[in-house]
């Protein structure tokens, strides 16, 4: 007699056993639980008034700039360094002049591809008595101890990395991106010089940036002070800036608060006149 086919499935284990559970999710990896950081510093993930790590230790890129790239914004560009501020320097003339033995005979060397290496070793078998006596040497042997060689600002293509041996220098590391947050000008003309020539690239990376001059006068001994007193605008700035960011409030604060912080700074140094405007990149 055949077995019924309905009894044999009731008394099957196999058939009667409940499944197994799949195994749950694996948890999220530490790449998912880190937060997004926006384009300006702004972290999207950080919902909260914490801190986030490393914040203590934010800092603003600046660039200096005066005519030639040698004396004033040199003189900036190595005390920012110095701070551990990530630096750039330009000048924003035609052509890098430096004092010969006349005033109609200045010495005439081609932005980014000059050295100052070579100037000093030109100037220095010219008439090494003249040019040291004048501080020319000791201002080229101080710069080529911070970059290579002059650059011209108007050459400057901004947001491309600069990663070549040409482009580095004190000051370097942090501003590889080819990105400042404040341009800091040592002369008026350099001063509309940077604003004329913002408005000619036409905000490509519609990105801010404080311009703001300093006007000294180009000698060795008032560019030694102009240097401190770029260096303590650059502390004050910074230091309302990593207010802002601790505080969550984010970048667009700060920007309101720099026309205010640079007319505290001009109570400190009334010596040295200030303009400031806000541009784009």
């Amino acid at each position: 007699m055949a077995a019924d086919p309905r009894l044999a499935r009731a008394v099957d284990p196999r058939r009667t056993a409940t499944p197994p559970q799949p195994p749950p999710p694996p948890p999220p990896t530490q790449l998912e639980q880190r937060p997004l950081g926006g384009y300006d510093g702004a972290d999207d993930g950080n919902l909260g008034n914490e801190p986030r790590k490393g914040e203590e230790n934010f800092k603003l890129k600046f660039c200096t700039v005066c005519a030639s790239n040698n004396n004033r914004s040199m003189e900036a560009h190595l005390r920012l360094s110095v701070a551990d501020y990530p630096v750039l320097s330009f000048g924003t003339g035609s052509l890098v002049r430096l004092p010969g033995p006349s005033i109609t005979q200045p010495n005439v060397y081609s932005f980014n591809s000059t050295s100052y290496q070579s100037m000093y070793q030109e100037l220095e078998a010219k008439d090494p008595r003249l040019y040291r006596a004048n501080g020319i040497l000791p201002m080229l042997e101080r710069n080529r101890s911070v970059k290579w060689g002059p650059e011209r600002w108007q050459d400057w293509p901004v947001g491309m990395p600069r990663l070549s041996e040409f482009q580095q220098g004190k000051g370097s590391k942090g501003a590889e991106g080819g990105i400042v947050d404040v341009v800091i000008t040592c002369e008026e003309r350099c001063w509309d010089a940077v604003v004329d020539n913002l408005i000619e690239r036409g905000s490509p990376l519609n990105r801010p940036v404080h311009v703001i001059n300093v006007d000294i006068k180009d000698n060795h001994e008032e560019a030694l002070v102009g240097g401190k007193a770029i260096l303590d605008l650059a502390d004050s700035l910074n230091e309302a800036a990593k207010e802002e960011r601790v505080e969550g409030d984010g970048k667009a604060s700060f920007d309101e608060r720099v026309p205010e912080l640079v007319a505290e700074w001009q109570e400190r140094w009334p010596q040295l006149p200030a303009l400031w405007t806000l541009g784009w990149f």
